[in-house]
């Protein structure tokens, strides 16, 4: 007996089917496998890594980086500003030392020219008491670059009158290394200058 052959179409439908399975199949193997390689690197691109002391790969958040940066920031623009703007007689050489540590040369022409102005002679000579009010800043970030813009309000108490400023100055901050105590931030700060000074009150004591 003869072994019945099937219809050429019915083998070439068959095959039909299969292929389009097949390339089904792949296709959709290869969209999954897009998406998860896509995906991962979504997440890798806030995700950075450590070597513990133990050898294991520890991930840190990027996010929780900026954030720890913008604390760090903002408590070294607060030191920075104190350290220059809230002095005496007694203490504007020492302080003064410890603001040029967080600042570039930027920072040390402004000093330099207050210098020379005269500002520093006058506090000891009238035995001026410069005293910071209140310090606040703004970051902002552009293309991995920061900058800040920072309203200082101080009272200079010149002994029957009091004289209270707002100081409007602006700049950049870039990371460095540490240097305790000196800069225990690792920040410093550049292209420092002084925007605008006005008078908001005066008083008598």
């Amino acid at each position: 007996m003869k072994t019945p052959y099937k219809s050429i179409y019915s083998v070439l439908k068959t095959n039909r089917v299969i292929v389009i399975i097949v390339v089904s199949g792949a296709l959709l193997s290869s969209l999954f496998s897009g998406w998860m390689v896509f995906n991962i690197h979504q997440k890798s691109l806030n995700t950075t890594f450590a070597i513990g002391t133990d050898g294991e790969v520890i991930p840190l958040k990027l996010v929780t980086q900026k954030e720890n940066f913008q604390v760090e920031a903002l408590a070294h623009l607060e030191l920075f500003h104190t350290y220059f703007y809230n002095i005496d007689a007694s203490n504007y050489e020492k302080n003064l030392e410890k603001a040029l540590w967080l600042g570039n040369s930027s920072v040390d022409n402004l000093y330099r020219q207050k210098k020379a102005d005269g500002v520093y002679n006058r506090i000891l000579q009238y035995s001026l008491v410069q005293k910071i009010l209140s310090i606040d800043s703004q970051l902002q970030e552009q293309n991995g670059t920061y900058s800040f813009k920072t309203i200082t309000v101080f009272e200079i108490n010149r002994g029957s009158i009091i004289d209270t400023y707002e100081l409007t100055s602006s700049g950049k901050l870039i990371i460095v290394d540490r240097n305790y105590p000196n800069n225990t931030h690792g920040l410093l700060i550049t292209d420092y200058f002084e925007n605008t000074l006005k008078k908001i009150s005066n008083e008598s004591p």
